[in-house]
């Protein structure tokens, strides 16, 4: 049922293309997920998601636990049904929002007590818990419950790591849903050897799938593409690889190749809602004055319903205005753009052009800093 094909190999760097099947569709990979934290991508709606090509949702177990209900979701017919969503969709387990967002937390080796940041009220989360939640929500691709700790403290990953280690196989005995794919998750930092062992631990585990959590939190992007090579070198070719957390365009770029298959983020739709457009060469700020009187699209070239239809100076000045629709076109935007870089990688790895493809566009994207 989660069969994962290689349909090509980049000869020059560890990229890679293929097919993950799952019940609710076929992932064609390397494919980036737009992130629906509580059942709904902020701004667009399943159709819109749907006309831009969107196949793969992620929905986060934490929320939807808290609001409205795993079990509510499940009586009203599981998460693809409450949400109008008909492709795979992906949940975390909960773990990264139960360690970032409850002030009050009490962590031990069978799981974590923690506060609601909507209403303070107490609720604990176990490995059982977590693959409970997530079996009710019915998601294609669930994950293991982990601690994710700060990349850079050794101390703190070498005993974060043995409770993830025994959380993940505590979740592979409880799993019982053979329609969803549980992935575990790859901890350790940015220390080589402790993700070395992370990934021998799991694969003996035998996950459909294998994430890479931890990254993006605090360390360097040298650290981060350095720690991905590391890890991948190691998991197994014949199942998707996972980058959690992951969505700029260059470090999309990157990942791929490096070997990533999936990756999500909340950017697009974040920086959509701050009134930021993302462009094949960096970020633009909608907000300035500069664009007042432009013409043009968001960018030159782009064929998204945005740039189609409205120029630079209409989304400015519904940005100025607080206009909704404002964050509705730039999302829609920021997605369009991430899911054609990635079909166009997946282009380019299948005609063995992938090294230069991607060496062309790291080569004329800007960071963020040097764009207007």
């Amino acid at each position: 049922m989660f069969e994962f094909e290689l349909i090509a190999r980049s000869g020059a760097t560890a990229a890679r293309a293929g097919i993950f099947h799952t019940p609710h569709g076929d992932l064609l990979t390397p494919v980036f997920a737009p992130v629906g934290t509580q059942g709904t991508v902020k701004a667009v709606t399943p159709a819109q998601l749907k006309e831009l090509g969107t196949s793969l949702v992620l929905a986060n177990t934490y929320h939807l636990y808290l609001r409205p209900g795993d079990e509510l979701v499940k009586e009203l017919g599981g998460l693809h049904e409450f949400m109008r969503w008909p492709g795979p969709i992906l949940t975390d387990s909960g773990g990264f929002q139960v360690f970032s967002l409850s002030d009050t937390r009490k962590i031990d080796d069978d799981g974590v007590t923690f506060k609601s940041h909507i209403d303070g009220s107490m609720h604990r989360f176990t490995p059982e818990k977590s693959i409970e939640i997530q079996n009710n929500l019915g998601a294609d691709i669930i994950m293991a419950f982990d601690e994710c700790p700060p990349p850079l403290d050794r101390d703190y990953n070498e005993i974060a790591l043995a409770r993830t280690h025994a959380w993940a196989a505590r979740c592979r005995e409880h799993h019982r849903r053979g329609e969803q794919a549980l992935f575990g998750i790859v901890q350790g930092g940015i220390f080589p050897d402790l993700r070395e062992q992370s990934a021998e631990f799991l694969m003996e585990l035998d996950f459909p799938g294998y994430a890479i959590g931890g990254l993006a939190v605090g360390e360097t992007k040298a650290q981060m593409q350095a720690t991905v090579e590391v890890v991948n070198s190691f998991l197994p070719e014949n199942k998707p690889r996972y980058l959690m957390g992951v969505g700029s365009p260059e470090d999309l770029v990157n990942g791929v190749m490096r070997g990533v298959d999936i990756f999500d983020c909340v950017l697009p739709t974040r920086l959509a809602r701050n009134a930021a457009a993302l462009t094949r060469t960096g970020r633009l700020n909608m907000k300035n004055a500069q664009y007042a009187r432009d013409g043009g699209p968001v960018e030159e070239g782009c064929a998204c319903y945005c740039c189609a239809n409205f120029t630079r100076a209409y989304i400015r000045h519904l940005i100025v205005a607080k206009e909704i629709l404002a964050a509705t076109l730039l999302t829609i935007h920021n997605i369009h753009l991430l899911l054609t870089l990635m079909r166009e990688m997946r282009a380019a790895i299948v005609e063995g052009t992938f090294e230069s493809h991607a060496a062309s566009f790291l080569e004329n994207y800007r960071p963020v800093g040097q764009n207007s």
